[in-house]
This record gives C-alpha cells, structure tokens and sequence, in this order.
C-alpha cells in the first residue's frame, strides 16, 4: 500500500517559521467547506468541525479500500476569518458525494448538510508559525499585517488559520498555528 505525506510534500505550506514572517503562492486546492458565523467554541462550529471530519476520514479510509489502495494523513483543521475591520482580530466530487452519503447512514450530525467540496485560491500569502493559545495570536497576526503593509501590498482576502495541533490533546501554550493572510500588489 502506498503512503502520502502531504504535510511533507506541501511542507512550505503548512510549515512556516515561527521566527520571521515568509511569503508564499498558495496555488488552487480543493476543500471539504463547511461556512459558518461565530466564535470557535460556539455550538454551530463545533458541529461543523464534527462533519468535516467525518467526511474527510470516511475519504481516507474508502481510498485506503479501495483499488488505488493509498493511505494519507487526513490534513489538519483551516479556518477562514474576516471582520469588518481586519486590525480586530466545485466542483461535484463522486467520492465526496458518497462519503457524505455513508456519514448520513452512520451518524445524525447536524451540520452534514452544509458541506461541500470546492476549489480554493489563495495566491501570495504572507505567513508566520504561531505557538500558543489562540487568545495570544494578536501579536503575532499584527507581524504578519506590519509585513504586507511595510512592503508596500495590501491586505486581501480572508484571515487564515491552520490548527496544526489537537487542541484536545496539547497543552494551549504547545498549540502550533499557522496564521496566514492573503495580499494584494
């Protein structure tokens, strides 16, 4: 059975430097989406988070089964995030369709409905590794935007946060995120 690493293979991308902001051109990738309003902790996130999950490792297991017989870590948790002031802070997939079908027999989740398989893109990027609770990443969020806006760009596009750690099993103060922000020239 063959093994895919893609966090290795897309290392530039999901492992930043946590010393200095980098810039990155994010190319076009598809998602499992869920969209939704809120605060992290809120009801309606946490069951979304449940149905992306669900989905993504029914994926993972149907592929491992079947004729390509592939196993991948499933990538971690990214969040978009937009405020009106930024300084507070498809396509049909036959395999999809089929996953959320399988997860429908099994499971009674409330927000399996609003999830959908669509194409992404982000294009340049400044991004940084924060390590530390989520309360603390304003200082670090700030780095990113003093980044864009001292090389002359502008902030484009939706706050971007990458969950690389369990936060259910890790200590806050060991919880690693990428926080990225698009820009424009």
């Amino acid at each position: 059975m063959e093994k895919v690493d893609y966090k290795k293979q897309l290392k530039h991308l999901y492992l930043p430097s946590k010393k200095q902001v980098t810039t990155v051109d994010v190319p076009s990738m598809y998602y499992l989406m869920v969209d939704g309003k809120g605060e992290p902790g809120s009801e309606q996130y946490q069951q979304a988070i449940e149905a992306l999950y669900s989905v993504a490792y029914t994926i993972k297991f149907m592929i491992k089964k079947g004729a390509t017989a592939i196993d991948y870590g499933v990538l971690p948790l990214e969040g978009l995030w937009w405020a009106d002031d930024m300084d507070d802070f498809i396509n049909d997939n036959k395999l999809v369709i089929e996953a959320i079908r399988q997860v429908k027999q099994k499971k009674s989740l409330a927000a399996i409905d609003l999830v959908r398989y669509e194409s992404f893109s982000e294009g340049q990027c400044a991004q940084i590794l924060h390590v530390g609770p989520f309360s603390e990443e304003g200082p670090t969020v700030a780095k990113v935007h003093d980044y864009i806006e001292s090389a002359g760009f502008t902030l484009s596009g939706k706050h971007h946060e990458i969950y690389l750690s369990d936060i259910r099993r890790a200590a806050p103060e060991n919880w690693k995120t990428v926080i990225r922000q698009p820009y424009s020239t």
